[in-house]
């Protein structure tokens, strides 16, 4: 009798199929838009009390404070953290990471009461930089995204070409921004900014 092996999709991301338009839209800019997606990313959805014994410990075990200042980020080496509400964030690593991350914050929280799910499926990121990142940006998005209100190490749950995003303002001015979009929305998001990149040819 033969045997049957079953050997897994290799896998592709939801915005694999953009890749080359995003490639041409940042040569056609001449690099003042530049558009890549990061796919795979490890994100966990992270609840516990902000002012408990877990938040502590958790933070020590992550050597990365949870951040406590609303809409504002908080970055470890290659571990970020997002503010989502007063007892909520959202944890973003390298992908393949989720398993090991959860395990350490069960582990630190040990008895407290924590929430920990892995959300990595759920989302992709996108990866929106260069000079006019931030103009591309507010052609769809109602909040102010000047530099003096959202600056870096500033995130937002908001709408982007009316698609619910998280917006991430990161580290360095250079380094641009990351939008947060759901799975089933990506390749709407992805148009909307390829058309509006047009402005920039």
């Amino acid at each position: 009798m033969a045997e049957t092996t079953l050997t897994a999709a290799p896998l592709r991301s939801p915005l694999a199929p953009a890749a080359d338009r995003f490639a041409a839209a940042t040569r056609t800019s001449g690099g003042a838009i530049r558009l890549a997606e990061l796919p795979f990313l490890t994100q966990l959805n992270v609840r516990l009390d902000a002012k408990g014994a877990a938040a502590e410990a958790v933070g020590l075990a992550l050597d990365l404070q949870l951040p406590l200042q609303p809409n504002t980020v908080v970055r470890a080496g290659e571990l970020t953290a997002l503010w989502l509400g007063p007892d909520e964030w959202l944890l973003v690593a390298p992908p393949g990471a989720a398993r090991d991350l959860e395990s350490g914050i069960r582990e630190a929280a040990g008895d407290e009461p924590v929430s920990v799910i892995d959300v990595s499926a759920q989302r992709t990121t996108l990866l929106v930089t260069g000079p006019r990142a931030r103009d591309l940006l507010a052609h769809g998005c109602a909040l102010d995204l000047h530099p003096r209100a959202f600056g870096a190490g500033r995130c937002a749950q908001t709408t982007l070409g009316r698609t619910q995003v998280v917006l991430v303002a990161r580290g360095e001015p250079r380094a641009g921004f990351w939008v947060l979009v759901r799975s089933s929305f990506a390749g709407y998001l992805a148009d909307w900014l390829l058309d509006a990149a047009t402005e920039y040819v």
